[in-house]
């Protein structure tokens, strides 16, 4: 075999190598593949639902190609936004979008490829917070609405995009972050200090005020109760003094001799029961302070 034919062979089996390689391409089960005839859509090979399924593929090399969609849930974040809300308060709002290709010729035909498809999605996301957002104030989305206003949003980005025929499925939509703008930070942060300070000053006031009433209408339960008490025992002390003047009198009518009997005992408990006090008597003292050992009661008995 000569040089040139060697050549020619050698040639021909690189032409043949690479017109098999342009001609063969693979598809992944994550992936959707459709292939474009001069810029048309001509085939669509879906890795799970496709009889073919996933694996090798051939299509027509120099006239056609092969561009390949992602079958799993897409996410993408959106450039943050400074948005006016309702209460005129600017808030810079960053959010994400999670979708996924339902309908990959038509996302093909409107959008051709990912970096189009997220700029035309991420205005659109922006567009929606604008308007929906736009309309409440600041603590509604910060704490309050924004599980209600994010399902808001979602709706009408999903009913964007398919008016828009993106062919995509809108999953989900959320905020990732909400702060003020870097202009106006510090000024809203001494504001919210101001009104936290304003709103303790309050409270501290209210309980001091409801601390005195309690307070005072404590005393006066006390103050009422003691006079009440007082009252009573007052009249309780009466009514034991007048039973025992009633009792006392019954008992000395009835026995004049120990009525005397008794006065002297209580003559002598008040004179003798103090500790400090020192009395000389003789057995003639009068009234005979020893009669009443001597005689009892009655007067009879030895001196």
């Amino acid at each position: 075999m000569t040089r040139n034919a060697l050549f020619v062979w050698v040639a021909a089996a690189v032409a043949v190598g690479v017109l098999i390689s342009m001609s063969v391409f693979e598809v992944e089960q994550r992936e959707t593949a459709i292939v474009v005839q001069l810029g048309q859509p001509v085939r669509v090979i879906h890795a799970l639902n496709d009889p073919e399924g996933a694996g090798l593929h051939f299509k027509i090399p120099l006239t056609q190609h092969v561009v390949k969609l992602d079958r799993r849930n897409i996410s993408m974040d959106a450039d943050q936004e400074e948005v006016l809300l309702g209460d005129e308060q600017r808030l810079v709002i960053d959010a994400f979008l999670r979708y996924r290709i339902s309908a990959p010729v038509r996302y093909y035909t409107t959008l051709h490829d990912e970096h189009t498809a997220q700029d035309r999605l991420e205005r659109l996301v922006n567009s929606s917070l604008r308007q929906i957002i736009g309309s409440v104030a600041t603590q509604d989305i910060v704490s309050l609405r924004r599980d209600e206003l994010m399902q808001q949003a979602k709706l009408d980005v999903a009913r964007r995009a398919k008016a828009a025929h993106f062919g995509i499925d809108v999953i989900d939509l959320r905020i990732k972050r909400v702060d003020y703008p870097a202009a106006i930070r510090a000024s809203v942060f001494r504001r919210m200090q101001t009104q936290r300070q304003q709103q303790a000053a309050q409270y501290r006031a209210q309980g001091e005020q409801q601390k005195r009433e309690i307070m005072a209408s404590a005393d006066k339960e006390v103050t009422v109760t003691l006079a009440t008490a007082q009252e009573t025992g007052e009249t309780v002390r009466g009514q034991g003094d007048s039973q025992r003047t009633r009792i006392f009198a019954q008992s000395f009518g009835r026995d004049p001799s120990f009525a005397a009997f008794y006065r002297k005992l209580q003559v002598y408990d008040q004179a003798m029961g103090r500790g400090d006090t020192t009395m000389v008597l003789t057995p003639d003292t009068s009234p005979g302070v020893f009669d009443v050992f001597a005689h009892g009661p009655s007067g009879a008995g030895r001196r």
